[in-house]
């Protein structure tokens, strides 16, 4: 793990004082070495995470012959394997890093040597023959990379900070972005919140050169094999089946395990990173260390889980507390790390575990993420199948009876209410049809927030529609896929690229200058789960059932048939005491602040922030208006109104 930055410009050439401007915002990223390359029109800079091949793995790094150079944040984890490939072909090599693989890769394969990667990177190539830059992300988007043009000139880096440093930067919103995050959780690539700056789309790369530049896709979410038997019959082995899953999983482990510094685990309490820590522990008999959050809220807490689980895999277990007064005071830094507005408070306790990590003197950690987008897991998907069944007989009272299912950890259940369970899961059926018909109730509850920005700025969104960006990036043929695995797709491009695995996931942890890991997302594991029946991953409202069964012998019954509880925290709840905002909200929330910064009603936030000080902000939608709004204002003190320059790190209040 690294902090990359980089500019091409083929008039004058890049500064080196602005490349080093730029990698020092990324220090947290990076905090083990900085290194640059300057060659005509290029210049790399890399802010170094010493994972693997400490004393010989620093950056920028080249070939024998110095014409291919690369900079690169993240993880080969096949490297071992496409070394001895490589060197079997007759290439040297001079180092044990995963990361010089990539340019004797490049050398054999061209672009195409993405193919070849198993791992979680975003990548910057010069190739000095071709005189041609290349910038490419993983599948997923683990990874963050970040571009901005100013004429000719193209900067890029690991996060948005370090292309405020660039002189020039356009500093300003993007209406359009911010609609988007308040939609979808998360400005949809290319676009962000910031005008001028781009987000370079996972599974894409970008080829830039003298006669001008191209993006290209080289990955995408796999769809089911339409015409297989195995798909739509019922000749398939279950057991067999869950055999091939379970030693997919721990191989993917096994390679995520590979590093040169101790690796440790989150362990929730739920069922994913249950599996994770289990496979470690499968294939080592080192002591291993396990982290997790503790709440005090026991809606949110689920401490009696993570003991049981400590006890039955002997993981040696720490722990860290998040009160409210946590939440809140860690925010601001929260939201400096994301660069974004953040709907949910859940990011800030992250960074709290993941500065527990770090504390306890690790670097790398691996987690659970993304086997609810692979196999099903989540509500949204037991919605859709709910919806689409309601659909089929409307007025059917039995049929309406599941929804007492759904929900079961929510203190407050939308199902408590007939009448409003009835409503919310007949809505949008007009759209039924649509691949994103899974996400219409999501985006529903979330952009009820839009209705806090001022007049100016609804209006120039005009008739903006959610659902164009959205587009351009799902996979082709997707109108014909099960309904199942069009909601997973449309999940995985959304919440887990956008939000999970970035304001949740790297930012949160690169904070700490943590490494994160993600086995659910190793490619094969993604090929597998695309190519099951949808029963074996959802029947009837059991999620994920083919993992649940893989991992059976491993696990605890009360762990592998516990239904999924996703993590959730504290949100409005959290910025107040005692029926008044804390001081530090009051004032950026206050009228002048809201009328000054131009984004937002002033009235109307007034009338929320009363609303959350008298307890009665309950619902998703109320929650998500106020910690958008917040954390919307903070991203505009700490990165539009400073004339020059990155802001600096809040400190933790």
């Amino acid at each position: 793990m690294c902090g990359i930055a980089g500019i091409w410009n083929p008039e004058h050439g890049p500064q080196r004082e602005t490349l080093q401007a730029m990698i020092a915002t990324l220090n947290h990223r990076g905090p083990d070495g900085v290194g640059f390359h300057l060659d005509g029109p290029v210049g790399l800079a890399h802010s170094r995470l010493a994972i693997i091949d400490i004393a010989g793995g620093a950056q920028p790094m080249s070939n024998e012959d110095g014409t291919v150079w690369v900079s690169c944040n993240g993880e080969i984890f096949n490297y071992p394997e496409l070394r001895v490939k490589l060197i079997q072909r007759g290439h040297r090599f001079s180092s044990r890093s995963d990361t010089e693989v990539l340019v004797h890769l490049y050398e054999e394969y061209g672009k195409e040597f993405l193919q070849e990667l198993n791992g979680q990177f975003a990548i910057a190539l010069w190739d000095v023959k071709a005189r041609q830059l290349l910038l490419a992300r993983d599948p997923v988007g683990i990874r963050p990379l970040y571009y901005a043009w100013q004429g000719r000139q193209l900067a890029f880096a690991s996060e948005v900070k370090a292309l405020f440093a660039v002189p020039g930067q356009v500093r300003d919103w993007d209406t359009a972005g911010l609609a988007s995050t308040f939609s979808w959780w998360s400005a949809l690539p290319p676009a962000t919140v910031f005008k001028g700056v781009q987000n370079l789309p996972p599974g894409h790369l970008m080829i830039i050169g003298e006669t001008g530049h191209r993006i290209e896709q080289w990955w995408e979410w796999p769809g089911p094999d339409l015409e297989s038997d195995y798909l739509n019959g019922d000749n398939c082995d279950e057991d067999q089946l869950a055999d091939e899953l379970h030693a997919l999983i721990v191989d993917a482990v096994r390679l995520q395990t590979r590093a040169d510094v101790p690796v440790g685990a989150y362990l929730s309490g739920g069922l994913d990173s249950a599996i994770i820590t289990a496979a470690i522990r499968s294939q080592s008999t080192t002591p291993l260390r396990s982290f997790s959050l503790t709440f005090d809220d026991a809606e949110f807490d689920e401490s009696a889980h993570q003991n049981e689980l400590v006890s039955h895999l002997g993981t040696t277990h720490s722990s860290v507390s998040c009160s409210r007064a946590d939440i809140a005071g860690g925010f601001a830094r929260a939201v400096w790390h994301a660069e974004t507005p953040l709907i949910r408070a859940a990011p800030a306790p992250m960074m709290h575990l993941a500065q527990s990590v770090r504390n306890a003197g690790f670097k790398v950690v691996l987690t659970g993420e993304g086997a609810d987008e692979v196999f099903a897991g989540y509500d949204i998907f037991k919605e859709a199948k709910v919806r689409r069944f309601i659909a089929a007989q409307p007025n059917s009272s039995s049929r309406t009876r599941i929804l007492e299912r759904l929900y079961p950890y929510l203190k407050s259940s939308p199902m408590a209410s007939r009448a409003m369970s009835q409503r919310f899961f007949t809505q949008s059926t007009d759209q039924i049809d649509k691949p994103w018909f899974a996400h219409t109730t999501r985006l529903a509850t979330t952009r009820r927030s839009l209705g806090f920005f001022n007049l100016d700025r609804q209006q120039e969104l005009g008739h903006w529609d959610p659902y164009k960006p959205l587009c351009n990036l799902l996979p082709g043929g997707i109108d014909s896929w099960p309904v199942l695995a069009r909601d997973q797709a449309v999940e995985a491009t959304t919440l887990m690229s956008g939000y999970l695995l970035s304001s949740q996931g790297d930012r949160m942890a690169m904070a700490a200058s943590i490494e994160t890991r993600y086995p659910f997302l190793d490619p094969r594991v993604i090929a597998f789960g695309a190519r099951l029946p949808a029963r074996l991953k959802m029947r009837g409202l059991i999620e994920k059932l083919i993992l649940r069964k893989a991992f059976a012998r491993d696990l605890p019954s009360s762990i592998t048939k516990r239904t999924k509880q996703p993590y959730r925290t504290p949100d409005s709840a959290a910025f107040f005491e005692a029926g008044k905002p804390l001081d530090w909200v009051a004032d950026i929330l206050d009228a002048p602040s809201i009328l000054k910064a131009g984004l937002f009603d002033a009235p109307a936030v007034s009338r929320l922030v009363a609303k959350c000080s008298a307890g009665r902000a309950i619902g998703f939608g109320d929650n998500m208006a106020f910690v958008g709004v917040l954390s919307t204002m903070l991203v505009h003190q700490q990165f539009i109104e400073p004339a020059t320059g990155p802001a600096s790190e809040p400190s933790a209040s």
